[in-house]
């Protein structure tokens, strides 16, 4: 029988027929993939697929941070006039959560509709030194199921990345619960993203063992403000683990003595859970569970308003009224926190589980102020006029959480110092506060964009040294 040459084994002798070749074999790897996928052909899915075979130069998250917004406008056009618009402003597809929908998107009020669409017309350009594949929901959403899922624990500002990623990866995931039929579900209710069993992509998924596209979960969020629940912080404060630092008045009177209340909350109310009770979940095995990544946050709710033990009014609004004491107390809780969570992670590989288990802390983002009365990015980061809340102080809890997992302690823990692109972009609050912010901004969806790319292409590489 006789041989019919590859395309690889033909030798051309001229330039001309080389580059004819190349030509022909490019084309058909084209043809033949377009035609044999289930999705349409993207250039950003293409070249995913070849980002995988070739080695990329590190992109920390300090580089990823250094980089500055870009006006990239992808419509034309000029007012927003329904709010559906606001969704392929921000090249959603649409979204899966429906949850405070119109708020979460920056539409509910038509009086704040002037945003639009400037404030979707932004794109973040990271440090010339970051090579990082573009954000590619089909290619995320494999990497979710094939490599571990997201659990999301934080307060309402992680409630808003949820929300985001259920825009980001639509049409490709489905949502629970429905809040349009449940609207009595608090926000305390966990909320989960699923495979969508109509996503055109299941055919080019590898599932894991038992893995169910209608009951294993590829994103969850839980609302837990202070990473630990309310018994192990009053445990804490109460422990000779902690004490109080006195203010300078105190200091000035030997006789002066600090006595701990009976618990360090006030009436502020708050949401929060035990390393005991989310860690099972997140290093549990499919059906139930999937998870890859721990992705956590926190900050904003250690104020002296909810931890009132340490409210000292003599200290005075520049002292923020004892926030020294909130951080004094954040490093030990923390500690304990980070204790927790990494001696259930070694114990889960003691044991033999085999699949990637990391945790990423994600800086916690402070507001603005005068948000609402600024359409751009700023240049710099714009210093604090007032003293709101625990907002100037916020960069200290950052840094503390920081110092602490740089420790050799926990190897599995990582900080991702990715606040700063957030801090310039004023512009991308929700209506109602300037805390908040509006999904399609860009700003939520870049610390998706970088914690997947942390995940699937940083932590690799250091396995791999």
């Amino acid at each position: 029988m006789a041989k019919i040459p590859s395309l690889l084994s033909v030798r051309p002798r001229s330039l001309s027929s080389k580059v004819f070749l190349l030509a022909a074999i490019v084309t058909f790897a084209i043809t033949l993939y377009t035609f044999s996928s289930s999705y349409s052909f993207r250039i950003s899915d293409w070249s995913s697929i070849f980002s995988q075979q070739r080695q990329h130069s590190p992109c920390p998250p300090e580089q990823w941070s250094s980089g500055r917004w870009v006006y990239s406008p992808t419509s034309d056009l000029v007012n927003l006039t329904r709010p559906e618009q606001a969704l392929s402003l921000a090249g959603f597809e649409g979204c899966a959560a429906d949850r405070e929908y119109h708020w979460h998107l920056g539409t509910d009020s038509e009086e704040a509709w002037n945003r639009f669409p400037k404030v979707s017309s932004y794109k973040w350009l990271p440090s010339s030194q970051c090579d990082v594949r573009p954000l590619n929901k089909a290619a995320m959403v494999k990497d979710m199921v094939e490599n571990g899922g997201w659990l999301l624990l934080g307060d309402s500002i992680t409630e808003g990345h949820f929300f985001s990623l259920s825009c980001l990866l639509y049409p490709h995931v489905r949502a629970t619960p429905n809040y349009t039929e449940n609207p009595y579900f608090d926000r305390a209710w966990e909320q989960k993203l699923f495979l969508s069993p109509s996503s055109p992509i299941i055919p080019e998924i590898t599932m894991p063992e038992g893995f169910s596209i209608e009951n294993t979960p590829l994103v969850s969020f839980r609302r837990v403000d202070f990473l630990l629940n309310g018994t192990q912080l009053d445990t804490i404060y109460h422990s000779s683990a902690f004490s109080i630092e006195p203010t300078d008045l105190d200091s000035q009177d030997p006789g002066s003595q600090y006595t701990k209340a009976e618990s360090v909350f006030g009436d502020e109310g708050f949401w929060s859970l035990s390393p005991s009770e989310y860690m099972p979940t997140f290093l549990d095995s499919p059906p139930d569970a999937n998870y890859g990544t721990l992705v956590v946050s926190t900050a904003g709710h250690w104020t002296t308003g909810t931890l009132r033990a340490f409210r000292d009014e003599d200290a005075g609004e520049d002292a923020g009224y004892g926030i020294h004491n909130v951080l004094a107390f954040f490093k030990v809780a923390m500690r304990t926190w980070a204790t927790e969570v990494q001696e259930a992670i070694t114990e889960y590989r003691i044991n033999g589980g085999k699949r990637p288990k990391q945790v990423v802390v994600r800086a916690y983002l402070p507001g603005h102020e005068n948000c609402h009365n600024i359409f751009e990015p700023t240049e710099t980061i714009t210093p604090w006029a007032n003293l709101w809340y625990n907002w100037p102080w916020i960069p200290d809890f950052n840094t503390a959480f920081q110092e602490l997992l740089s420790s050799s302690e926990f190897p599995d823990i990582h900080y991702l110092p990715i606040e700063r692109p957030g801090r310039l972009r004023p512009d991308s609050h929700a209506g109602g506060d300037c805390l908040h912010l509006i999904s399609g901004a860009g700003v939520i969806e870049g610390w998706s964009h970088y914690i997947w790319h942390f995940v699937t292409r940083e932590l690799k590489q250091k396995d791999l040294v």
